[in-house]
């Protein structure tokens, strides 16, 4: 139960600190991190990546350095 716990505050500190790298609403993926732990992950993801295509435009190319 201890380790259910820790992998959720865990999961709740990374999601903060990623989606406020990612301009996400923060809280809202801490949150969420702190109530499901990594089940939030694919979630997460596909958010980020909507979230990138609609600063930098569908048509455009993006080149991670």
């Amino acid at each position: 139960m201890l380790t259910v716990i820790l992998v959720c505050l865990a999961s709740s500190c990374y999601f903060f600190v990623e989606a406020t790298k990612s301009g996400l609403s923060a809280k809202h993926w801490a949150l969420a991190g702190l109530l499901m732990g990594p089940v939030v992950w694919p979630m997460f993801t596909v958010s980020r990546h909507v979230r990138m295509r609609k600063d930098c435009g569908f048509n455009n190319a993006y080149l991670r350095a």
